[in-house]
């Protein structure tokens, strides 16, 4: 790095010049270069919308591909890439990240933080990583046993690494790092292994530690690390929590608002999963399931809303946020929009944390609605498995995953990949806590798939997926594309008027924004669960997606790879005009 630096490689001097000015004015003016694509959703605001027109409604219909890249893995594949002048930043399996040229695919750099493999048994969902962040010359990674790094953006070159957890337990990071003001924002995963969440912010230039934001609290003789954990304590009841971890890792989905200067983080389930035993006296269980606001320069919370109280189902609100303005009832509110695990999708004030709207944008049986007045579900006490074996949607994959959204600011729809499964969830009344082990306090005998041949093929067609376009404002849908199964990719909006999406049958998709209607697919032969990009180089739009079946719902759920993915290794595929 040092002798590229003095002018060695000239392709490398490029890349950091290119990168040297990419901070969070650059990012907060992303509009103005919308050949680009500089942070995880584009924006701060991760609307996923890209301003681009030149592939539209129109001429989606020649699109070809411009070249594809083998990463010659077998595993997952989640990453959104980043995009910065001409150069593709992204990730794969077991957290390596890759440089290419954006417009030839020509691999420029690889870095191999070398995971030890044995910790791929503590990645509850695989050993998938969803992308980079890129900052003034560096690219950072998280890895899946716990590290932060920052590499050389012209060369991938170690600059510096920290170990963000403790490795005497399992914690994992799958998710992308955000850069807030000079600082590194990362989370982990793991709840199911038995860890206590939280968020960490690091000095872009050194690693240094400049805070940590506990979402649950620990152990309650020793003094709290914030008075919102205090506040929390009060909610957790009747059992030594702490031991298991208690859950609340911040596993994927964080936003940032720069102009009220708040961090936004989505938080997971309960450490076990099961409240009855988590917290036998009841309780909310703050701060999990939660969308909480964080002050970026201290990591003192400002509000938080919980989506799930004392979430029992592992219904996590780790999933994509959304800022947009929105004009309700004649006035304009900011916002934060969620399409969290439990089957609701939510509309908040982002200034403050003020319950807006709530309807359910798949069939939900675990609650009969969200009350207007409190903003707290009504549980349906059929729901409780204490006692009996119940059937209860959404299954813990959730009504919609990590997978991305996006927002169409000209169509005014978000659109949603959502999964439409059931569950049954029963009591593990032989629960012991095992460090390192599943720890979910359900049986998870009675969920598995039946022996009988007629009973697994009902079990199949039971299992669904589609392409939701949701009014925020209305909490109605306003259409839908029907998939053959679920468990389907994130997704692209444009203001070509264009959704685009990948399938888990193998195809790459684009659908009209306003009305769902199917203007062009591409048959890829492997399952795609990665939300694509799009972006320009030397005035060519391309659109891009890193194709690779896997994650949590290939790994548990027994059913096998669609007839059409005859490939098993993942790709890189870029299409242009």
């Amino acid at each position: 790095a040092a002798g590229a630096e003095a002018g060695g490689d000239p392709r490398a001097a490029a890349i950091r010049d290119a990168t040297a000015d990419l901070d969070g004015k650059r990012i907060e003016n992303a509009d103005s270069e919308p050949g680009n694509w500089l942070a995880h959703g584009r924006t701060y605001g991760e609307q996923r919308y890209s301003p681009l027109t030149d592939i539209n409604d129109e001429t989606a219909g020649d699109l070809g591909l411009a070249w594809y890249w083998d990463t010659g893995t077998t595993r997952g594949l989640e990453a959104t890439p980043i995009v910065v002048d001409g150069t593709m930043f992204t990730s794969g399996s077991w957290s390596v990240v890759w440089a290419h040229d954006a417009k030839t695919g020509e691999i420029l750099w690889e870095y191999d933080p070398q995971v030890p493999r044995e910790w791929g048994k503590y990645a509850c969902c695989d050993v998938v990583n969803r992308g980079v962040a890129v900052w003034e010359r560096k690219v950072y990674v998280g890895t899946l046993d716990g590290r932060l790094v920052a590499l050389d953006a012209g060369t991938g070159e170690p600059v510096w690494e920290v170990q963000t957890t403790d490795r005497e337990r399992a914690y994992t990071i799958t998710g992308a790092p955000r850069i807030v003001k000079d600082q590194v924002i990362i989370g982990n995963g793991g709840a199911e292994y038995g860890v206590r969440g939280y968020i960490t912010a690091y000095d872009v230039d050194t690693g240094e530690q400049n805070w940590r934001f506990y979402t649950v609290p620990g152990d309650p003789s020793k003094p709290f690390e914030g008075p919102h954990l205090e506040t929390a304590a009060a909610t957790w009841r009747g059992s030594e929590w702490w031991k298991v971890g208690g859950g609340g890792t911040v596993w994927d989905s964080m936003a940032y608002d720069p102009e009220l200067d708040l961090l936004y983080v989505g938080v997971g389930n309960g450490s076990p999963w099961n409240r009855y035993i988590r917290s036998p006296g009841g309780g909310d269980n703050l701060y999990l399931s939660s969308i909480v606001a964080v002050d970026p320069d201290d990591g003192s919370m400002k509000w938080f809303y919980q989506t799930t109280p004392g979430d029992t189902w592992d219904y996590t609100a780790t999933q994509h946020m959304i800022l947009a303005d929105l004009t309700i009832d004649g006035v304009e509110r900011k916002v934060i929009m969620q399409a969290p695990k439990n089957g609701f999708f939510y509309v908040l004030d982002r200034t403050n944390g003020q319950f807006i709207s709530a309807e359910a944008y798949v069939p939900v049986t675990w609650a009969s609605h969200i009350d207007p007045e409190t903003g707290k579900p009504v549980e349906n006490p059929d729901a409780h498995y204490a006692n009996d074996v119940k059937e209860i949607r959404p299954a813990p994959y959730g009504g919609h995953n990590w997978h991305p959204m996006a927002y169409n600011q000209d169509a005014g729809l978000v659109y949603i990949p959502a999964l439409d499964l059931s569950f049954n969830f029963a009591q593990d009344n032989a629960f012991r806590y095992q460090e390192g082990e599943w720890n979910t306090g359900v049986d998870l005998e009675e969920t598995i798939p039946t022996s009988d041949p007629d009973e697994m093929v009902e079990d199949l067609k039971a299992v669904k997926g589609h392409l939701a376009a949701w009014d925020p404002v209305t909490q109605q849908e306003k259409w839908r594309v029907q998939h053959d199964t679920s468990w389907n990719g994130g997704v692209l909006t444009t203001a070509g008027n264009l959704v685009f999406q990948g399938r888990s049958d193998g195809t790459f998709a684009a659908y009209t924004a306003d009305e769902g209607k199917l203007v062009w697919e591409f048959p890829t032969h492997i399952g795609i669960i990665a939300a694509p990009v799009t972006y320009e180089v030397d005035g060519e739009q391309y659109v891009s997606v890193v194709a690779g079946w896997g994650g949590a719902f290939a790994l548990a759920s027994g059913v096998p790879r669609h007839r059409g993915n005859v490939l098993s290794e993942g790709r890189i595929l870029t299409f242009k005009l």
